[in-house]
């Protein structure tokens, strides 16, 4: 019999903010994390835009020592990791750390890394390469470092499904605590390759942007979208069975019903044109929460502002929901945030409780008109206040992974 699971902390860096609360209080604003990349020399690139994480300083949440040892991707884990679990008031000294679990994802790793050590290779030889690149660029790190600083010794692993990556830990991380393989875990998504090489690697792909107006260049659903902008940062929830949260007095987000993963056996890189492997994603959420579509008050989608996404995503919700499609409303928070690829679910979790929580879904921003078969409620123009009841988050990665996770109240 499954058991229930809630939500009991959040945590996040962001390029709009580096706490849950300056992170959601920037999506109320509307605020666009997306300006000039300053990391590197941008001469040469179609594509000048990023969303970058500002003022970030590691220290604030782990020491020296160790932040020196862990890439951005995981100094991001850590820190997001560490917040939730401020956040839902865990003492761990008073649990069983075999019970606690982590699956925390990235799905790339440090391509600054790699970048460092083959211009090393090049030019000065092996011997000259970091005895720390292997340890610091591969992609279970992130929760590898957050085991290593919160002292969660159960279950850890690393799902890497592109962008899909952090809701399918989210999903992963459910049900280990459904069929008692934990008591909680921590899981979400870590992200940080705003970088030459993945910059020019996305852009050969045609999938970014090339505008230069940050408020016109993630523009989700519009008419006028050409491509999605590169974010980083790292979303980490902590989840945790029912019954061990109330014994502890835990505050509740919600609660998480239902979990469905799909494959699209279509194209490496695009969705399927029917929509119909992320719309299986979502009934199975659906089944497994008990609910049909028309009970779902609010999508927070994949939305990346490309073109084919968002279509075929926008046909994915009308098969899922039928009818129900015509009274849901559907924001896409990379509008603001840029496209985080595998921490992006991780923060529209947060998203997602938040929104539980306040009653308040954000708008999507820069999206000014739509056209065709986008013509659902996109939340353009103002935020939309509701109460919602039961909340979905979609994410799609390449290889034709699809992802949806769905919470609602709680409600005792």
């Amino acid at each position: 019999m499954k058991r229930r699971v809630v939500v009991t902390g959040l945590g996040a860096v962001t390029p709009i903010g580096n706490t849950v609360a300056d992170y959601w209080d920037g999506l109320c604003r509307g605020k666009v994390g997306i300006d000039r990349i300053t990391r590197f020399d941008t001469a040469d690139y179609k594509v000048k835009l990023a969303a970058q994480v500002k003022d970030f300083s590691p220290t604030d949440r782990m020491d020296a020592k160790a932040a020196r040892r862990m890439e951005l991707f995981s100094q991001y884990a850590v820190a997001a990791a560490r917040e939730a679990v401020e956040d839902a008031g865990l003492i761990m000294e008073e649990e069983d750390p075999f019970r606690a679990g982590i699956i925390i994802s990235s799905g790339i790793g440090s391509l600054t890394q790699v970048e460092t050590a083959c211009e090393k290779l090049k030019t000065k030889g092996p011997g000259r390469v970091n005895p720390l690149l292997v340890p610091m660029m591969i992609s279970n790190m992130a929760a590898g470092n957050v085991s290593i600083q919160t002292g969660f010794r159960g279950k850890c692993t690393s799902v890497v499904t592109a962008c899909a990556s952090g809701t399918n830990s989210i999903g992963d991380a459910f049900r280990a605590i459904q069929y008692q393989d934990a008591d909680m875990m921590l899981a979400g998504g870590a992200e940080s390759c705003i970088c030459p090489t993945g910059v020019a690697g996305f852009m050969a792909l045609t999938a970014l942007s090339e505008q230069v107006d940050p408020l016109r260049a993630s523009i989700p659903f519009d008419k006028d979208r050409s491509g999605f902008v590169l974010g980083e940062g790292a979303g980490v929830v902590l989840l945790e069975e029912l019954e061990h949260a109330k014994k502890r007095g835990a505050k509740i987000y919600g609660e998480l019903i239902g979990y469905g993963a799909t494959a699209d056996a279509y194209h490496i890189t695009s969705p399927c044109e029917d929509g119909s492997g992320a719309a299986r994603a979502m009934e199975l959420a659906m089944e497994e929460g008990g609910i049909e579509g028309k009970d779902v008050d609010y999508i927070n989608a994949h939305g990346t502002s490309t073109y084919y996404n968002d279509l075929f995503e926008t046909r994915a919700i009308k098969k899922a929901l039928g009818k129900g499609a015509d009274q849901v409303v559907i924001n896409s928070t990379k509008s603001m945030t840029g496209h985080l690829l595998g921490a992006a679910g991780g923060i529209e979790f947060v998203a997602c409780m938040k929104t539980l929580e306040n009653g308040l879904i954000h708008q999507t921003m820069g999206t000014r008109e739509t056209e065709g078969e986008c013509d659902l409620n996109y939340a353009i123009g103002s935020p939309v206040k509701r109460n919602v009841r039961f909340a979905m988050s979609n994410s799609l990665g390449f290889g034709g992974h699809n992802a949806t996770l769905l919470a609602k109240q709680y409600e005792g």
